[in-house]
């Protein structure tokens, strides 16, 4: 089964998606996501540049060697860019190895270890009796887990509000250029805490309570907060500090046992080696299309069982359905699945996507369609092209940088 044809094809229905279709001269088709948020031509033109040269002829069914020739083979390793490419690559061809055998890609993974997966949604809210409501919203639409995050008093702009705070589908990247927030950790610090505590006196435990902290705190200040949360149970706190200082974790461990979870801006197995082999992290976010496909993420999930880390794969709106509907098939069949991001989509993504993945009692399922599950109208996509868009950047007060 050769591959005869590779195109990208870069489409906004809702925000910037870029996706990947692989054809064999068996007519068989699959699709790949090949987004980076604020960074999408970049790889559209590594793949329709590099990349899908290189596939044609190649035997569509030999995907652990692709994947080898397209690692290995550049020379020029890792980095967000070329994973994301190999990934689009890897997850399309798992579809045609899906279609050809008419399974659903988790059957070709080993079958389900679970009889679905796991979801989070993003609750926000101005305020807290805004985000009460926006939690109250999630339970009632059956969720068993939800992230919480609300504006901070006396900063104007705050990750995770839309401008309609109690957007599902929030996309922060916006404009032609990237807009500029400014950030101050202290009055953060006070107020988080309050805001868990008003979610727990509300709905108690049995819900799973989540929470993101982007990155923007140091060491010894993810101690304190994770500290100040630990008795609110939370399920766990996300990006606590910036991830390239991984023995970072370590001064975090030292001063709390609320969980910790990191990853989504890693792209290989190696970002998080350490983090993983020293137990400094509970739950690890990398993400199919970000960690080169479901190949490798593989490999880091079945690391990370060995030292009693669990999934928590990344799952934001900047990923397409593609995406998702390879995380769940993955998801289904690892043994140590903790938890799966969902963010939902922006409309009006339903007139390019259609999927067979479905949602009940708080589990999706990825659905038993050959392959993937996805599909993908080219036509549909024409009618919306490309929007130059950028995610933010933060400045302290001083207008010195800070992590975003």
């Amino acid at each position: 089964m050769k591959i005869t044809d590779v195109k990208v094809i870069v489409a906004s229905p809702g925000r910037n998606y870029a996706t990947l279709k692989i054809t064999t001269d068996d007519g068989l088709v699959g699709w790949g996501d090949a987004t980076l948020n604020g960074r999408e031509l970049a790889v559209a033109a590594y793949l329709r540049d590099h990349v899908g040269p290189l596939l044609i002829g190649k035997d569509a069914h030999r995907i652990g060697d692709i994947w080898q020739y397209l690692y290995q083979g550049g020379y020029w390793r890792r980095g967000p860019v070329t994973m994301t490419a190999i990934a689009a690559v890897d997850v399309a061809l798992w579809d045609i190895k899906g279609k050809a055998a008419g399974l659903p890609v988790y059957q070709l993974l080993g079958g389900a270890a679970r009889d679905g997966v796991t979801v989070y949604g993003h609750a926000n809210g101005a305020d807290v009796p805004e985000l009460l409501a926006d939690v109250q919203r999630f339970v009632d639409a059956g969720y068993r887990a939800v992230r919480v995050q609300t504006a901070v008093p006396g900063l104007e702009r705050t990750y995770g509000m839309g401008g309609n705070s109690t957007d599902v589908t929030y996309e922060p990247a916006d404009g032609a250029l990237p807009s500029e927030h400014v950030w101050e950790t202290g009055p953060y610090l006070d107020h988080l805490p309050k805001v868990v505590a008003a979610v727990r006196a509300e709905f108690g435990y049995g819900v799973h309570l989540l929470h993101d902290v982007h990155h923007r705190l140091s060491p010894i200040e993810a101690g304190r907060l994770g500290r100040s949360l630990e008795p609110y149970r939370m399920f766990w706190i996300e990006d606590a500090t910036p991830a390239e200082d991984q023995e970072a974790f370590r001064l975090i461990r030292q001063h709390t046992t609320t969980p910790l979870a990191v990853g989504e801006v890693f792209n290989s197995i190696w970002d998080c080696q350490h983090l993983i082999t020293n137990r400094l992290i509970d739950y690890i976010r990398t993400s199919v299309s970000h960690t080169g496909g479901i190949t490798h993420l593989r490999r880091v999930f079945d690391l990370a069982h060995l030292y009693g880390v669990r999934s928590g794969s990344h799952g934001a709106g900047d990923l397409s359905p593609i995406s998702f509907a390879a995380a769940l098939h993955l998801d289904l069949a690892i043994p140590n699945f903790g938890m799966q991001e969902y963010m939902g989509h922006l409309p009006p993504w339903d007139e390019v996507f259609s999927v067979g993945y479905e949602f009940a009692d708080g589990l999706f399922h990825p659905g038993d369609a050959a392959g993937l599950g996805v599909d993908f109208d080219e036509a549909a996509a024409e009618r919306f092209p490309y929007e130059p868009r950028y995610l933010p950047v933060n400045r302290l007060r001083d207008g010195s940088m800070h992590d975003w």
